[in-house]
């Protein structure tokens, strides 16, 4: 019998906004979201931001505090709020990390902490996006959620992350590289009429070609969100989208 795969959630979808209560207030208005963490920890970078439950996953605003950021050059190249990481809660990150390596994707920042360990891998390798590559510990606990998810796994507020879709110029050579370092199956070729798809446990991650857009992460699908129908809303430059459970 084959062995299991180590399993692979995506976790956290992350927005860049030059002001971050507007986009903020406008997230959690659309989706009905709680009340936000606010990490500390992310001012080594520069940053501030905000963090929203969805179920056991998470929707984060970060926007700059101080000139000369990753997030601020991000924001300038795309010319305004827009997609910024892509967050992977996986039970085998040393393979992962080392599939990374192998790869020539080189790492922005990796930390080791007794609950989680995070990797950050180089969007201009990876392609995309940032990738965070993250295993929490136990398996479905999530630091970067706030105290109530540090070290421990629950349930959060209604809704679950469901996938995210990202624009890029060459959709089969950048699908190909995220299913390997993830270790996750890939399906589609990319080509016109047929995205490249990598499934997930719970939810998907998409790959369709850029045309004139700026390359990165464009919609990010939600399912069981109270009241919310799926009607194209788009916030700080990413586009919502409602999907059936």
């Amino acid at each position: 019998m084959a062995a299991e795969r180590p399993r692979v959630r995506l976790r956290q979808a992350v927005l860049a906004a030059a002001e971050l209560e507007p986009v903020a207030d406008a997230l959690r208005s659309t989706l009905g979201l709680g009340e936000p963490f606010r990490d500390p920890g992310v001012g080594l970078f520069g940053l501030q931001n905000t963090v929203f439950a969805l179920g056991d996953c998470f929707l984060e605003i970060v926007s700059p505090t101080q000139p000369q950021t990753a997030a601020g050059r991000y924001l300038e190249r795309h010319g305004g709020d827009c997609g910024y990481m892509v967050m992977f809660d996986l039970e085998d990150l040393p393979a992962a990390r080392a599939r990374a390596a192998e790869s020539g994707v080189r790492t922005a920042w990796e930390i080791d902490l007794p609950d989680i360990s995070g990797t950050h891998l180089h969007p201009a390798d990876i392609g995309a996006a940032i990738v965070s590559i993250d295993g929490s510990k136990p398996y479905g606990s999530w630091r970067w959620g706030g105290p109530e998810w540090t070290g421990r796994t629950g349930e959060g507020a209604p809704g679950r992350l469901a996938g995210v879709t990202l624009a890029v110029a060459e959709p089969a050579a950048v699908a190909a590289r995220w299913s390997h370092v993830l270790g996750v199956p890939l399906s589609g070729d990319g080509a016109v009429g047929g995205d490249a798809v990598l499934a997930l446990e719970d939810a998907e991650v998409r790959f369709v070609p850029a045309g004139d857009r700026a390359e990165g992460l464009v919609e990010i699908a939600v399912a069981d969100v109270p009241g919310f129908s799926g009607d194209g809303s788009e916030v700080g430059g990413v586009r919502l989208r409602s999907v059936s459970a």
